[in-house]
């Protein structure tokens, strides 16, 4: 009975919003509070992991963090880390190759489950889970439409093939947290 009371939402409600917010098929998410130092550090050294080799990419592939990706009227989300390969003006509007989700007690349903399931319908190549308290990375790609796990491991390295490739590096960054 309550879903049919559920508020729905669009796209123009969430620009109106203060504080951070995801909204997913109409149904607001709130995201405080904010991610503690770990996350932030953790985001920050992929994306920096990541830029350095894409630097030459001809193909304009980027690393964006915590950027509004508009999925849809009624969905927005706001990924730690995104690859994008294409122009982005001042959200992502296409869908990106590489998503990285920083998982901590607070968002590991949302990251596991609803972000999982949202990124895999909507075709996100690969899907990196990032666990700074496991100091562990878990990476899905998109194969036949569903993800498959390809990689879990707490050390050694990544590399994601893209029209421009890069690695993410685990003993690199579990040494700089």
């Amino acid at each position: 009975m309550a879903e049919k009371y559920l508020p729905n939402y669009t796209v123009d409600d969430y620009l109106q919003w203060e504080g951070d917010w995801e909204l997913i098929e109409g149904v607001p998410f709130a995201m405080a509070p904010s991610p503690l130092a770990v996350h932030q550090r953790v985001s920050f050294l992929i994306a920096n992991q990541i830029e350095g080799q894409l630097e030459e990419c001809p193909k304009d592939c980027k690393v964006y963090l915590e950027l509004d990706w508009i999925v849809s009227e009624n969905t927005v989300v706001r990924p730690d880390v995104v690859v994008v390969c294409g122009k982005v003006e001042d959200f992502i509007k296409t869908t990106p190759k590489v998503i990285f989700e920083v998982v901590s007690r607070s968002t590991a349903i949302r990251d596991e489950q609803l972000k999982f399931e949202l990124y895999e319908k909507e075709k996100v190549k690969y899907y990196g889970l990032v666990y700074p308290n496991l100091k562990k990375m878990r990476v899905f790609k998109l194969t036949n439409n569903r993800y498959e796990k390809i990689f879990d491991s707490d050390r050694g390295s990544f590399r994601f093939d893209l029209e421009c490739p890069f690695t993410v590096n685990l003993e690199q960054l579990w040494r700089r947290i």
